[in-house]
């Protein structure tokens, strides 16, 4: 075979792998204008080569994020050595629609790119190639897992019955609250508060009429709730809520209108009207407490005293106190 046919058939494999390659391939000039565009690009950006060619990648491509862009590319003007890019820093470079069945969710294509220089003979960077990667699939699969794992998450340290924190992360969080309280000796108050006479409500309506009332009390607690308060379920019919910021007379006023909400509510369930109370009992943090248990016992107690003197009512912790 003659040397020149060879040469003509090394460059139609090498034209037709350049266009049938499953990659980007982008080279842009030192002004950021196009001088090559392969078929991928082509066919995910449905623009002809002849459209794009010494047009500047920027107006082409609006959506790209310019200052981002540079950054990444003028260090490999300049310094001769590759760059790369991952979908995690920046989902693409090129905002293509999604056109893999398998990754239907998405709605853009996720890519990862390679960015090469691309040196004349003289040893001058004047372009720079783009290999642009499809990763949607990799993309997905580790953002639908990221999915699953955090509603593991939420599901650990949630109660089912009451979507409230459960008791193990309540705690956790109480612990938290009781360190910061320790270095910095702020303000807070924890409350704790159950149902009166639970077990009359389970006798006369079952446990489905017990559990309607449970859930019935968490949604009203939600309702009073500010956004650094935390509620959770402690166990049963009992509740405890942690009341950042806020001091002995705050729980009072927190505790009482809690308390008079649920008084005054009234829970239907099979047809049948239920009334309900709670009896409630607070703790203001004082450095007093060594361990946040004993911030608990010291709620616990309170409770404990609105049980023993009557029921419906709020009372709050103070040193004498003893069961």
């Amino acid at each position: 075979m003659p040397a020149a046919d060879f040469d003509m058939n090394e460059i139609h494999w090498l034209m037709d792998m350049f266009n049938t390659v499953d990659v980007g391939l982008v080279v842009l000039d030192r002004d950021y204008k196009v001088c090559i565009w392969n078929g991928f690009m082509e066919n995910h950006s449905g623009l002809l080569p002849s459209a794009v060619k010494d047009k500047d990648i920027f107006d082409l491509f609006p959506s790209i994020d310019e200052q981002w862009f540079r950054g990444k590319t003028e260090s490999v003007f300049v310094l001769k050595n590759r760059s790369f890019t991952i979908w995690e820093q920046q989902p693409y470079i090129f905002k293509f629609k999604n056109y893999r069945p398998i990754t239907g969710k998405a709605d853009h294509m996720y890519q990862s790119s390679t960015i090469i220089p691309l040196s004349t003979i003289t040893g001058e960077v004047g372009h720079i190639c783009i290999i642009i990667y499809d990763v949607t699939d990799e993309a997905m699969n580790k953002l639908e897992l990221e999915q699953v794992n955090q509603k593991l998450e939420q599901m650990s340290r949630t109660d089912s019955l009451t979507t409230l924190a459960n008791r193990g992360y309540w705690e956790t969080t109480l612990r938290k609250e009781f360190k910061r309280l320790k270095r910095s000796e702020g303000v807070c108050s924890l409350l704790m508060f159950d149902i009166d006479h639970f077990k009359r409500v389970n006798d006369d309506y079952g446990h489905s009429g017990g559990d309607e009332a449970i859930r019935h009390i968490s949604d009203l607690l939600k309702k009073t709730l500010r956004e650094t308060d935390t509620a959770g379920r402690y166990g049963g019919e009992e509740f405890v809520v942690t009341l950042v910021d806020t001091d002995n007379e705050g729980a009072q006023i927190f505790a009482e209108r809690l308390r008079s909400l649920i008084e005054k509510s009234s829970i239907f369930y099979d047809n049948k009207q239920i009334q309900i109370t709670v009896s409630v009992g607070f703790a203001a943090y004082t450095s007093d407490f060594d361990k946040h248990e004993q911030w608990i016992e010291a709620a616990d107690l309170a409770l404990y005293h609105s049980k023993e003197t009557g029921r419906n009512k709020v009372t709050g912790y103070t040193s004498d106190m003893k069961k």
